[in-house]
């Protein structure tokens, strides 16, 4: 469609002007096929590291490794990334922000906290199948520098307030004890993956999965219940769209 429109406005440029003001949108143009395709490039350094990486032997990747994997030269690579670790930590900073991405996507298309939870787990375990060996030799790298840390605790605590705020809407809770418990459920996570990498099938995957909901939906209807009296019924999850405004990814 830009092609068009651009080959459009050159014709008309050449009748008004003679072409030369055809001359700078063709610069223009130029400039811009230029950009993308240096960001082109980098994206395919990175996806040549990544899968070097996920190899299994980090120890392997180098600028020279990288660039015979992308099939391109060696001054390439130096062009965009000053030296392994700078490569590296652009891998590892790039996946992170598309797991983000996907994890957050699904849980705001829930519709209650916990369908949200159930998005989170199903999420959690495509990503551990799909990139967990790689984060895990990128961590063990000391690529998770002190600013990724920051970064991913700002995540984590975007993602506490929105899980809590449709806690409170859902069961009926407090904004401290939602943020107690459900801050207790997103960090049994790492407890699920756990297990879950001991049997990797998709059979036990499953099983966690109701177990982990299990645990979700006990959890909170025993704080809700809690919360009114000892004796009070266990309430039941709202099944109504979500009320609270916050964004996981906010």
């Amino acid at each position: 469609m830009e092609v068009t429109v651009c080959h459009q406005l050159c014709q008309t440029d050449r009748v008004m002007s003679g072409g030369a003001r055809s001359s700078r949108v063709v610069r223009t143009e130029s400039v811009e096929r230029a950009r993308l395709a240096r960001a082109d490039r980098r994206d395919a350094l990175l996806d040549a590291a990544l899968a070097l990486v996920a190899e299994g032997d980090i120890d392997r990747v180098s600028m020279e490794a990288v660039a015979e994997r992308a099939g391109v030269s060696r001054p390439l690579v130096y062009k965009h990334f000053a030296n392994r670790n700078e490569l590296l930590a652009a891998v590892y900073q790039r996946e992170a922000a598309q797991l983000h991405a996907e994890l957050s996507a699904a849980v705001t298309a829930a519709d209650t906290v916990v369908e949200m939870f159930r998005a989170l787990v199903r999420g959690s375990f495509r990503a551990e199948a799909d990139r967990g060996a790689a984060f895990a030799a990128l961590r063990a790298a000391g690529l998770r520098t002190r600013e990724r840390r920051q970064e991913q605790r700002r995540r984590d605590g975007r993602t506490l307030r929105y899980f809590a705020a449709n806690a409170v809407r859902d069961f009926g809770l407090d904004e401290p004890t939602a943020r107690i418990g459900v801050g207790i459920l997103l960090g049994a996570i790492e407890t699920v993956l756990a297990q879950w990498r001991r049997h990797p099938t998709r059979e036990h995957a499953a099983a966690l999965e109701d177990a982990y909901l299990s645990l979700v939906i006990g959890g909170l209807s025993q704080l809700a219940a809690a919360r009114t009296s000892p004796t009070a019924a266990t309430p039941s999850p709202s099944t109504g769209r979500r009320g609270a405004e916050q964004s996981v990814g906010q």
